[in-house]
C-alpha cells in the first residue's frame, strides 16, 4: 500500500510543482473523478487481493488529499 504513494508522480507535470493553494483532487490527471472510479472498482475485486490493496491505498490517499483541500480551501476538489 506505501507504493500507491507513487501516485503523486503527476504532481511533477504541474507549474509549480508544489502549491499550497491548489487542491489536487480535480486537478493533477490521476486525482480526477474518472481514475478514483478505477480505483474504487480495483478496490471491489473479489479475488486479486493484491489489487483490492492497491485500490484501497489509493482511495485512502484520494481521501486525505480531498480532507486537505476541504481544510486548506474549503471545498473537496478543484472544479
Amino acid at each position: 500500500m506505501v507504493l500507491t504513494m507513487l501516485v503523486d508522480i503527476d504532481h511533477l507535470l504541474a507549474t509549480p510543482i508544489y502549491d499550497a493553494e491548489r487542491c489536487s483532487i480535480g486537478f493533477h490527471p490521476l486525482h480526477g473523478l474518472l481514475p478514483i472510479i478505477v480505483y474504487l472498482l480495483m478496490f471491489l475485486q473479489p479475488r486479486f487481493c493484491y489489487l483490492r490493496y492497491a485500490g484501497l491505498g489509493l482511495l485512502i490517499h484520494m481521501g486525505l488529499d480531498s480532507i486537505d483541500c476541504y481544510v486548506n480551501q474549503g471545498y473537496w476538489y478543484q472544479p
